[in-house]
Parts: C-alpha cells; structure tokens; sequence
C-alpha cells in the first residue's frame, strides 16, 4: 500500500491519479474516494497504526509559500519541513516501510554562481528559509535511510506547471489573460520548469529503481526558458496575439533602484533559475512534455 502526504495538493493530486494498488491520503481534511488520515504537521503526527501495510510513502507535505514574512514563521517551517518530516521517517523506518520519497526542492540545493545550470553536486547556499529546511530534511532522511536500510529518494522539483497550476505561474497566467501583465524583454536568462505529469513519472521512478537508494535528483523538462519565452507561450495557451513590442529592459533596471523589495522581484521575474536533471536522465528518465503542454494531462 502506498501512503501519500499532501495528496490534495497540485502535485500530490496527479501522483494519487498515477498510483497503482490502495492508497491512503494523509490530508487536514477528508479525500473523497481515498482512505484518508487527518492529520496538521504543524502540530501533531502519525502513529504507528497508519502504517501498518503501508510499504511506500511519498512525503509531499510542506510550508512553501506562505504569504505572512517568513523570518517571522520561521518555527513554522522548521516544525513542518524538518522535525515532522523525520518524525515520519523514523516511524516509518520502525514500521518496516521499504521505501520513503522526498519532494524537496532546487531551492534547497542553491543557484549555480556561473553560467551554468546548477546540478546535484552544487552545495550554494539554499535560498531562504523554505530552502534552508528543505536542505536540511534532506540531510536527516539520508541519514535516516542509511542507519535503518530504508529505501530513501529525494527529488528536487524545478518551477512546476500543468493545469490548475497554483502559486506565481497562476498569478502570472491570469495577468497575462487579463491584459494587466508587460510584454517582458527578451533578455536571455534561463529558467528550468517541468509539467506536473512528467514530475509524477519521475518520483514514480525514484520510488522503484533500486539505484535510487540514498540519491538526490532534480526534475526538469530539459528546456530552460527565458522570461519572454514563458511570456509568449502563455499567451499562445491564452489564444491572444503576442505582442510585437516590449518594456525595456532599463525600465527594470531603473525600478529595482527604487528598493530592495521591487529589486527582488525584478530578479525574481527577469533572473535565471536553471537546472540539470543529466542525472535523473540517466536513471532512465526522460520528459514528455514542455510549457505549451501546460494545459495537457495524463492523470
């Protein structure tokens, strides 16, 4: 049996879709048509009788973007991403399950400080506090795996889209239909994304190969996008023309003199984020699809 944690989110939705065999959700409310465990990781755990049977458990849950400032929660994001996430994986070593997955994120791992895309071996500095916890569940659960004989797997998600797609995708979609969002410069930076249903296939496979043991991967679809790319290409989803013109980029560079608030978010808009997934690609992985398959799903 396999047990998933945030099965009612974006991606824990399409796993739950992909999974073969019983499951069980762990969730703060009820799933329809799962046998659900009701459980907050901000303040309480499972027990051992939730996983009796139970032989795979794929840990999505998590604190990512909470809209309060992070500096001020941070007690929250350890206590969810850190201790309640080695609480269940030691219960679950304890309780015979085989294999435990991780969805963490690049974030944990840091931004390459070079041209090139940031891969498994880059130790940078995770980025902020939800990068700095997910960093260090990851340290606890290898240690986990390697102490009990666990079967421990991690994977770091690039920038996720798909259908119903939630977070700064979402935000920026809508924008663009809206007509409220700039036709962005071409500047050249290059950011790493992956579909939902590709994400899917990929910890499915980290789950079942053997060489996956002890092993952190990063998931892409294999394309870095630029800002404008991602730009045009949502307008293509949207059926609107793409605009032949742009904002400059000096407007950018000006707006990001007027405060360190709208300077992170010019970076966070027009920067690079880019990653290779050559190792998961080597464990036989391969994606299906690209951003303009952002409305496309399997599960």
């Amino acid at each position: 049996m396999n047990l998933v944690t945030g099965g009612s989110g974006f991606i824990g939705r399409r796993l739950i879709r992909a999974l073969e065999g019983d499951i069980k959700v762990v969730s703060r409310n009820k799933q329809k048509n799962y046998e659900t465990v009701i459980v907050d990781f901000e303040s309480e755990g499972l027990s051992s009788s939730d996983l009796i049977n139970i032989d795979t458990i794929f840990h999505l849950s998590g604190v990512s973007h909470d809209v309060r400032d992070a500096n001020k929660i941070r007690e929250l994001y350890y206590q969810v991403n850190v201790r309640a996430t080695k609480q269940l994986a030691l219960l679950a070593a304890k309780s015979g399950v085989k294999n435990f997955v991780f969805i963490s994120s690049t974030k944990a791992g840091g931004r390459s400080y070079d041209d090139t895309c940031a891969n498994e071996e880059n130790h940078n500095s995770p980025e902020g506090i939800y990068g700095a916890t997910k960093r260090k569940a990851e340290e606890e659960l290898l240690k986990i795996g390697k102490d009990s004989g666990m079967h421990v797997s991690i994977v770091r998600p690039s920038l996720v889209y798909g259908p119903d797609v939630k977070g700064n995708l979402k935000s920026m979609l809508y924008a663009v239909e809206k007509g409220w969002f700039p036709p962005l410069p071409e500047t050249g930076n290059r950011r790493s994304m992956i579909h939902v249903d590709d994400l899917v296939r990929a910890i499915l496979l980290v789950a079942k190969d053997k060489r996956a043991n002890g092993e952190v991967y990063i998931a892409t679809d294999g394309t870095p996008y630029s800002s404008r790319e991602i730009y045009n290409t949502m307008c293509s989803i949207l059926g609107k023309p793409t605009p032949r013109w742009s904002v400059p980029k000096v407007f950018f560079d000006i707006a990001s003199l007027l405060s360190p608030r709208i300077k992170y978010k010019v970076n966070k808009l027009l920067g690079s984020e880019c990653y290779s997934s050559a190792k998961l690609e080597k464990l036989g992985f391969k994606s299906k699809k690209t951003l303009k398959d952002m409305n496309e799903t399997e599960f």
